[in-house]
């Protein structure tokens, strides 16, 4: 039997840079940088609010971080100006390579899971917006456990939802301390590097496997 794959959403399946086109209109050559900084501080606060206990969605992280990139920056962006980002952030774009690569992978007997920090909804309607939601058998979401990835409890969460055991698991993700996670709860997991520049943290938690992309998975997969 094939394993069940685990695919992280943000920045694996879908590019949280997919708003870049609406910030240079507001930020000019600062974008990129924005952008950048919006992410980091986004994952920030859900691992803040995960270690504190003291739970907001995803989505609530996403719209705190972009206060605080505005602040940053001394950008004064206005209200409308800020829904339209947050409202740009539910229709976010997949990778293009992740149409083809899924579905190459569910024809190969793959059991698929959308695996998320983001709100059931939410991220339900990304991969409806990207038109990759027919290849999922499910979507698992944090927020219905309130807490965040990489708490252990969301990962036996994954397994509880999914009917998998952690040993026939991979999670599949661009997010190194996602991998991390996964890895110590005892499944298995590759990394999606997709930049040269990306960096997996020097720890003693390895991948199970790396990737540049979605398309070579298969065969690594088989392989490890």
């Amino acid at each position: 039997m094939k394993p069940t794959l685990a695919f992280d959403v943000y920045g694996t399946l879908i590019t949280t840079h997919g708003v870049l086109t609406q910030l240079q209109s507001m930020v000019g050559d600062k974008a990129m940088d924005f952008s950048n900084r919006w992410r980091e501080k986004q994952l920030e606060y859900s691992f803040r609010r995960g270690l504190m206990q003291n739970y907001v969605s995803f989505t609530e992280c996403t719209r705190q971080a972009l206060e605080y990139t505005c602040q940053y920056y001394q950008i004064n962006l206005s209200a409308e100006q800020k829904r339209h980002l947050m409202a740009c952030y539910k229709t976010l774009p997949a990778f293009d390579d992740v149409k083809p690569a899924l579905s190459a992978l569910k024809e190969q007997g793959y059991r698929l899971f959308a695996f998320s920090n983001g709100t059931k909804d939410a991220v339900e309607t990304l991969l409806k917006t990207a038109d990759i939601d027919g290849f999922f058998e499910g979507v698992v979401s944090a927020d219905e456990i309130k807490t965040f990835k990489p708490n252990p409890e969301i990962y036996g969460y994954f397994l509880t939802q999914s009917h998998s055991s952690a040993s026939h698991t991979w999670l599949i993700s661009s997010n190194p301390f996602d991998v991390t996670g996964a890895i110590s709860a005892g499944w298995k997991a590759a990394w999606i590097q997709r930049s040269p520049k990306s960096i997996f943290d020097p720890w003693e938690i390895e991948p199970t496997s790396i990737a540049t992309s979605l398309s070579t998975l298969d065969g690594q997969i088989d392989k490890a």
